[in-house]
């Protein structure tokens, strides 16, 4: 019967790791995406400051180009680059950043001794080695 229990609760934590382990690895490329965008957004502003002010530029919408001011180009690469930075501080406050990484497996270690006494007496049970 104690078998059963620590094999369930053994499965339990198995699963709750195996789920955490998948959300941060989306928040990771979730943070990935945006810091290629902030980069792009950042590289294109710096490109467009050194224009002189009546060069004509061109927007892309699908395939067709439409004229537009640079100033206008300048003010959405700065929003993009805001809203970058933005979404990754947010993904870095759900879980994204390095040093949480370390603290979640160490949650999970320590629910797992909580249940399971010691830590590796499961594995030696069920000879996971």
């Amino acid at each position: 019967m104690a078998d059963e229990a620590n094999r369930t609760a053994f499965i339990e934590i198995q699963n709750r790791m195996i789920e955490t382990t998948a959300k941060l690895k989306q928040v990771q490329n979730q943070m990935r995406s945006k810091e290629g965008e902030k980069k792009r957004a950042y590289l294109t502003l710096e490109e467009l400051r050194i224009l002189p002010d009546d060069t004509n530029a061109y927007k892309s919408i699908g395939r067709t180009f439409v004229l537009e001011p640079i100033s206008i180009l300048m003010n959405e690469q700065e929003q993009k680059l805001k809203d970058s930075e933005a979404a990754i501080s947010t993904l870095e406050d759900i879980g994204g950043n390095p040093r949480s990484i370390p603290d979640l497996f160490q949650a999970e270690h320590y629910h797992a001794k909580n249940f399971l006494g010691s830590p590796w007496s499961l594995f030696e049970t069920y000879n996971c080695f």
